[in-house]
């Protein structure tokens, strides 16, 4: 018989082990057996604290999010702050894909909420005209976390395949380059680009695009 845990059990265990579950396995991973097995406890001890997979999965979102937030240093510039927190966001949900899945399923959980009143916040401290702010906020949280879930989905389509980002970047672009540049000139153009660019540095440029079009509002 499997030896139970002698100490007590927190939510904020609980919330740990599932997010090392989901992170080796995914979601289909995390059951709530394999979670039991994990922590050398009952199904009972872990539903006193959390009701359902769902609550679970929110949790651990919450979690995650809730440390890019927070991490952001309480002196920097709005400006940079924004970048700070769009990046962490970016590199969060990269290395735990789950994370967009669930925001992107379940929008109404508090994760988003934190998101929406961290961005929207720097975006005031930028002097963003409240007529616009919304708008500003709603377009700016859409980009980070449409961009970074595509980034994670992309990372994971070529972990399954066990392919290389640069050898598939290379296919990619000598496609590209082989297409008539008439016909397409700035697909033409940017294959060079597509070949050797960071992802990340990409979308930190992505960023300050739109921070620039937000200072002249």
């Amino acid at each position: 018989m499997a030896k139970r845990r002698a100490d007590g059990l927190s939510k904020a265990v609980i919330v740990r082990a599932a997010a090392e579950i989901l992170d080796e396995g995914g979601e289909a991973a995390l059951t709530f057996r394999a979670l039991t097995t994990r922590l050398a406890t009952g199904y009972g001890a872990i539903y006193h604290h959390v009701a359902n997979k769902s609550d679970l999965l929110a949790a651990a979102t919450g979690d995650v999010i809730a440390r890019v937030t927070s991490g952001v240093a309480g002196d920097a510039q709005p400006r940079e702050a924004l970048r700070a927190v769009a990046l962490g966001l970016f590199d969060a949900i990269d290395a735990h894909p789950w994370v967009g899945a669930q925001l992107s399923r379940e929008p109404w959980r508090p994760a988003l909420l934190e998101i929406y009143e961290s961005i929207g916040g720097l975006l005031e401290a930028l002097d963003v005209p409240e007529r616009a702010l919304f708008d500003a906020a709603g377009a700016l949280v859409n980009y980070v976390l449409g961009v970074a879930g595509q980034n994670a989905a992309n990372a994971r389509l070529l972990a399954a395949g066990e392919g290389d980002r640069s050898a598939f970047l290379a296919g990619v672009s000598a496609r590209w380059e082989a297409l008539d540049p008439e016909k397409y000139p700035f697909v033409h153009k940017a294959a060079a680009h597509l070949r050797e660019h960071d992802d990340r540095e990409q979308f930190l440029a992505g960023v300050d695009l739109f921070l620039a079009g937000a200072a002249t509002l």
